[in-house]
């Protein structure tokens, strides 16, 4: 982290000579800070080396790295001038994580952005010094990558993508009124998957809903578990996985044709094929994630940055899966909502 250190303490060093010159500074320089960041960040001699590791390709995770990308452009610093980013997509397998955060930690990354869970906890576990940002991350704290949500009090720190479980669950209650049992799919061995079942049950339960789980423990699975639950309820309910999310062109291949409803964790599982959501957006949960990051490149202690979370989120729901499956979207639910048209062509 040599060039990390030598830029904070060279701003460092800028912030002592303006208050030797205190009394000039003060005299009509008021009003005159506006581009001072950016004359600062163009100043920097050596770019600040940023290495982001993805778990995998599907749209929410790329919509994150993307918002974070964009986040740090806005603020003056652009990928082969004052920075340079280097992105590793672990393509989904654990061996592949644990090879790029050593990697990353033996280059000496100045700072590292973990996309999903599984990125996160295997560089946070090479590393305790560098410090790290996550995203697409449910509960950190749960997750065991930092002391409190509220409090990381360690290197790590970044942005939640906690769904709203319980209104997803209340939509689906809205758009089949006659549902009584959904399963919940998810894939066993992402923690991030896990919370968000357990919360699925609950949020079910208050709603009077019977539940059951099926899990995979990887894309290999996907299709064989998918057909299993044909017949057996009335709806599906799959969280923000990561293995369900770049297999929903396949999923809603199974689910659609038996008129079997999907409601997903988020709009990019909808343009998979899913029915509906309340999502939130990824590309604003990176911006916020790069914000951050611009905050710690210019001199902010990562131990003290809380998780912070999206807002607003989005109602989605799937046109064309709709018509697939018979089920009329009810007026109220279709003028609040974006409305998708997608095909399954793309099903595998």
């Amino acid at each position: 982290m040599k060039k990390f250190f030598t830029m904070v303490a060279a701003l460092a060093m800028s912030g002592i000579m303006l208050v030797g010159c205190g009394s000039s500074a003060d005299q009509g320089t008021e009003g005159n800070t506006e581009g001072t960041q950016a004359e600062s960040t163009a100043a920097m001699d050596t770019p600040v080396d940023i290495g982001i590791i993805q778990l995998m390709e599907h749209p929410a995770l790329d919509a994150s790295r993307e918002g974070f990308i964009s986040a740090l452009a806005e603020a003056g610093y652009t990928d082969g001038e004052n920075i340079n980013i280097e992105l590793q997509n672990a393509q989904g397998d654990q061996s592949n994580l644990k090879t790029i955060s050593q990697k990353f930690v033996s280059d000496g990354k100045d700072l590292i952005l973990a996309i999903a869970t599984p990125s996160a906890q295997a560089i946070a576990t090479e590393t305790k010094d560098i410090p790290i940002l996550i995203t697409s991350v449910t509960d950190p704290a749960q997750s065991g990558l930092v002391d409190k949500n509220e409090l990381p009090n360690c290197n790590v720190s970044g942005t939640s993508d906690l769904t709203p479980v319980k209104e997803q669950f209340e939509l689906l209650t809205k758009i089949l009124p006659d549902a009584k049992k959904v399963t919940i799919m998810y894939c066993s061995g992402e923690q991030n998957s896990v919370i968000q079942a357990d919360t699925a049950e609950a949020a079910a339960k208050e709603l009077g809903l019977e539940t059951e789980r099926k899990t995979v423990t990887s894309t290999n699975d996907v299709a064989q578990v998918t057909q299993s639950v044909i017949g057996t309820c009335d709806a599906v309910y799959i969280p923000t996985d990561n293995v369900f999310a770049s297999s929903m062109p396949l999923v809603s291949s199974i689910t659609n044709p038996a008129g079997l409803p999907v409601i997903v964790g988020e709009s990019g599982m909808v343009e998979g094929g899913g029915l509906a959501s309340v999502a939130i957006d990824y590309t604003d949960l990176g911006h916020i994630t790069g914000e951050m990051a611009v905050e710690i490149i210019e001199g902010a202690d990562i131990k003290t940055m809380p998780i912070r979370y999206a807002e607003n989120p989005e109602l989605v729901v799937n046109e064309t899966a709709a018509a697939e499956l018979g089920i009329t979207i009810p007026d109220d639910i279709k003028a609040e909502a974006t409305v998708v048209n997608t095909s399954n062509t793309d099903a595998e």
